[in-house]
């Protein structure tokens, strides 16, 4: 069975202006003729394009795809084996596209105004944006929210720098405090904990003693936060959620 030119066109998607092309510079020379000398394609004039349009996809040049189609010595099989390197490969260099896009799209709905290299050199390995849409799901239509929102789209890449070097200070404190069995009611871990609700306050959104109880709740329910702090030292989130509490009561009275 064959096709003519405008049939193949329908359906591979490639022009009839290219196929012409193709046929006139000898890399797809259909392997038929109608009567009224009409280009025909069959299955082995089809196989090629498909290799044709592949090479094509992966942006090799016309000439360099003749070479690669015409090679007398090249195994079939191996040139297979190629195509599937080639497309393995480029499957995993969009997948990281995708993922930087992606990430760059959480972070923005964030509010974080930096470049790529700005949000790399601020928190390095770490995805700013990763929880961005649960958050948005489960606070999103909270004044506390909001005002995050509108901070943080306000904040230069020296004020992220900034915040995140006060965290990092206060985590190695803290640390360092559980660490030496600092009892988590005791002055020094209350005050921390008060610490704790300023820097939210000051960077994020107003945290009054009620919601920062939320809060220390949620640093042990949630594994994820939970995981995060016992990283700093082990029990730390347990710790910190006792300081909360007992700060929280000591400005009560």
């Amino acid at each position: 069975m064959s096709y003519s030119v405008g049939q193949v066109a329908g359906f591979t998607g490639v022009t009839v202006r290219t196929l012409h092309h193709y046929d006139e510079i000898g890399l797809l020379v259909p392997g038929e003729r109608s009567p009224a000398g009409h280009r025909r394609y069959g299955d082995a004039d089809l196989d090629r394009l498909q290799r044709i349009l592949f090479y094509r996809e992966l942006g090799f040049p016309l000439d360099e795809v003749a070479a690669l189609l015409d090679d007398p010595d090249t195994d079939p099989r191996a040139q297979l084996r190629r195509q599937h390197d080639l497309l393995t490969a480029r499957i995993e260099k969009l997948r990281k596209m995708a993922e930087a896009v992606e990430h760059a799209m959480e972070a923005r709905r964030m509010g974080i105004n930096l470049t790529p290299e700005e949000r790399f050199e601020v928190f390095g390995d770490k995805d700013p944006g990763q929880y961005a849409e649960e958050a948005e799901q489960r606070w999103g239509g909270t004044e506390a929210y909001a005002e995050s929102q509108r901070r943080a789209a306000r904040y230069t890449k020296a004020d992220w720098q900034r915040m995140k070097a006060e965290a990092d200070d206060w985590g190695a404190r803290y640390a360092a405090l559980v660490t030496a069995a600092e009892p988590a009611a005791g002055e020094r871990a209350m005050d921390m904990a008060e610490e704790h609700r300023l820097h939210i306050s000051r960077w994020f959104y107003d945290c009054p003693y009620a919601m920062h109880r939320c809060l220390a709740g949620m640093y042990v329910a949630d594994e994820r936060f939970k995981a995060f702090y016992d990283a700093m030292a082990p029990g730390l989130a347990a710790h910190l959620k006792e300081a909360i509490e007992a700060n929280a009561t000591r400005h009560a009275a």
